[in-house]
């Protein structure tokens, strides 16, 4: 007689298992394939869709909302290959009994950091555009791409978790750089603990900061924090830099912030509705750089991905307590094995 079969779904993602043997690991403990929906996709479809799966490792998309939860039944647990939860209503996930587990910000650290770090100098420094001039053959061209140093600027840090803490400890020890945090959920002992300043108002850190960088999570209340308004109130000739949510960020005003000279050079790793095609018109502007979303991709961090979604599967199973878990419903659903 078969065995039951425990079914495994990852979705949306392009990177599980393609740096290490995760996948192979998820195949001796049940069925798993790989699957691809758009990132709009009715709640009520992917729930049908996704019937008889039993642990969904997700992506960034799609929307994983309470129609979900409500119209599919035999998913027990729904684990986020990385560290945002915005694409996953948390309540309904609670209220329908589903476990929710995501990446531990430790994880991505070092990473998102790094590149984040990479972007505030590729701006500052104008690497894009002096390499497009090397390669056009004009060399001679170097004296247009003067650069400042970053010990004399002011670096404003929007959200001072796991990755914005860690972005503040480099800039204060590897470039001396003067630090300026804004996070009303963080105390200001915090903050200054590691040398840098806290901010009463995020007015103060726009108006304030030569660079200003995001990493906050994207919530209701950040939703397009960074809007006209916001832009209105910052230096002449700041540098922004994203690699937290795109949406932080409202992309028509950040344009006209760089039409207007406002904004000098603009280096983001994610957009409003990506993934962009080569026509947005973000693009146009020669003192913008724009990478693929790809902050988290490391070799060590999606290691570091990929086995925190095993180990919660494998903890579930064992009745071990289960590492990222975010939501642990009162009620959870029952596991139901079919053959």
């Amino acid at each position: 007689m078969d065995k039951p079969k425990l079914r495994i779904a990852v979705v949306n993602s392009k990177s599980f298992g393609k740096y290490s043997d995760a996948l192979e690991k998820l195949k001796s403990i049940g069925d798993v394939d790989i699957l691809e929906f758009p990132r709009n996709i009715d709640g009520g479809e992917l729930a049908e869709k996704l019937e008889g799966y039993h642990f969904l490792i997700v992506s960034a998309t799609p929307y994983f909302g309470r129609d979900f939860f409500k119209n599919n039944r035999s998913v027990v647990m729904l684990i986020r290959h990385g560290v945002g939860l915005d694409n996953v209503d948390l309540k309904a996930a609670e209220e329908h009994g589903v476990i929710v587990v995501k990446v531990p910000g430790e994880v991505e650290r070092e990473a998102v950091a790094e590149l984040t770090i990479t972007l505030i100098l590729s701006a500052l420094r104008m690497v894009p555009q002096a390499y497009e001039s090397v390669r056009k053959g004009k060399w001679y061209e170097r004296v247009k791409y003067i650069g400042k140093e970053l010990k004399n600027l002011v670096v404003g840090i929007i959200g001072f978790g796991n990755i914005g803490s860690r972005v503040a400890e480099i800039l204060i020890r590897g470039f001396n750089s003067k630090v300026l945090v804004y996070d009303p959920f963080v105390k200001p002992g915090r903050v200054s603990a590691i040398g840098a300043i806290p901010t009463a108002s995020l007015d103060e850190l726009l108006k304030e900061s030569d660079i200003i960088t995001i990493h906050a999570a994207l919530t209701p209340e950040t939703y397009h924090l960074i809007n006209w308004q916001a832009f209105s109130k910052m230096k002449k000739g700041v540098i922004i830099v994203n690699t937290a949510r795109g949406e932080i960020i409202d992309t028509n005003a950040l344009i006209r912030a760089l039409e207007e000279g406002i904004v000098s050079a603009v280096a983001l790793d994610v957009i409003e509705n990506e993934p962009i095609d080569n026509s947005h018109p973000i693009l146009r502007f020669k003192n913008v750089i724009v990478t693929p979303h790809i902050a988290a991709y490391t070799y060590e961090s999606l290691h570091g991905m990929d086995y925190i979604a095993v180990e919660a599967i494998e903890s579930y199973l064992k009745g071990r307590p289960i590492r990222g878990a975010v939501v642990m419903p009162k009620n959870p659903r029952r596991l139901v094995l079919e053959y």
